[in-house]
């Protein structure tokens, strides 16, 4: 900035110069020559060196932009400098002319840097749309989850007393049929007890909050429901390995936080082929503790991912989607997060993140 404000100082003082020589019939030509010829090229050619210099220093500490700019201003500084030396010890008259091809490769370097700036404007335009997306997705989930809350908190309790005196009733029906009839009347029980485990799930939706919180242990907790469910796991020809690290713990529901892991290693068994295993592992990082649940199954498309959790989404032929739905609220009840990874064919891997119990 000194530069530039003594530059301008003095291209104003060799003005006035040339108005004073002029309004003199020109008798002041040879001091004029050498104020705004001899003298204005030794400033260029230390302001040019200068300049060089900052560029090489700027560009060292840059990033690619300062790098082209730079390249740019050196064949500019460069070829000026070496005219400029050229017409100083030239013994006869030399005429500047190259200094124009490093104005044009100067130009150049800043239509390249101007071309990156639309370039990221144009990425970070796209990031933004992506993110904006995403939000909208966000709203309309939660708009989804909201309705669905409402709709169980109303419905729930209203549905349930009548199942259960209609089973019942089927019940004591049961026991004075024929074997025909039982097996049909069976059948009829078994629908409504699935239908009402369907209502304890928009229940448990509905209300997803730790009523009583207590300090768990991860471990511990992790093996029995992983115990409830190995012999599934053996029916569908896989197994279930634990890799579970001592001393972890979180604040939550004993049954909240089983309800949500049988429902997450339940659909990874469901999932299963022969020779099928799923990797349940835990441990802490920072101040959260991570479970993984792995599994070698059918895996998933990345649509089918995008709509995990949404309301009477599900691959499976009888799912209602309200499993993965009430493990969605029960981990948000406990401040954690849930994602999920998948590749069809490959296999799934459902990480959960809690935060660590502290003790104060």
């Amino acid at each position: 900035m000194r530069f530039r404000n003594f530059q301008l100082g003095y291209s104003i003082f060799c003005f006035g110069f040339l108005l004073l020589n002029t309004l003199l019939s020109y008798r002041l030509d040879h001091l004029y020559r050498v104020m705004t010829v001899e003298v204005m090229g030794i400033l260029m050619i230390v302001q040019l060196a200068y300049l060089l210099g900052l560029a090489v220093i700027y560009a060292y500490r840059g990033n690619k932009d300062a790098v082209i700019f730079s390249l740019g201003f050196a064949v500019f500084a460069v070829v000026s400098l070496g005219e400029l030396l050229l017409y100083f010890t030239s013994a006869e008259s030399y005429h500047l002319y190259w200094w124009k091809w490093g104005v044009i490769a100067f130009v150049i370097s800043l239509i390249v840097i101007l071309g990156r700036g639309f370039a990221r404007n144009y990425e970070q335009a796209v990031s933004y749309s992506r993110d904006l997306e995403k939000f909208n997705n966000e709203v309309q989930r939660s708009e989804k989850m909201e309705i669905i809350s409402e709709l169980a908190a109303s419905v729930a309790h209203e549905v349930r007393n009548p199942l259960q005196v209609t089973r019942g009733f089927l019940q004591i029906l049961g026991e004075r049929s024929g074997s025909k009839e039982k097996e049909y009347l069976d059948m009829a029980m078994q629908e409504l007890d699935r239908a009402s485990v369907i209502i304890t799930d928009f229940l448990t939706f509905a209300k997803p909050g730790l009523d009583q919180e207590d300090i768990l242990e991860v471990s511990g907790e992790l093996k029995h429901v992983s115990g409830i469910l190995v012999p599934l796991a053996n029916l569908q020809g896989g197994a279930i390995q634990l890799q579970l690290q001592d001393g972890l713990q979180v604040l939550g529901s004993s049954s909240k936080f089983k309800q949500a892991f049988i429902n997450l290693i339940k659909n990874s068994v469901e999932s299963l082929q022969e020779n099928g295993l799923i990797l349940v592992s835990a441990w802490k990082s920072g101040s959260h503790i991570v479970v993984s649940v792995k599994d070698n199954g059918e895996g998933m498309k990345v649509s089918e991912l995008a709509r995990l959790g949404e309301p009477y989404y599900s691959n499976k032929t009888k799912g209602t989607g309200l499993g993965l739905m009430v493990t969605f609220r029960i981990i948000e009840a406990m401040n954690g997060a849930i994602q999920f990874h998948s590749k069809k064919g490959e296999g799934t891997e459902v990480i959960v993140k809690l935060p660590a119990y502290r003790n104060k």
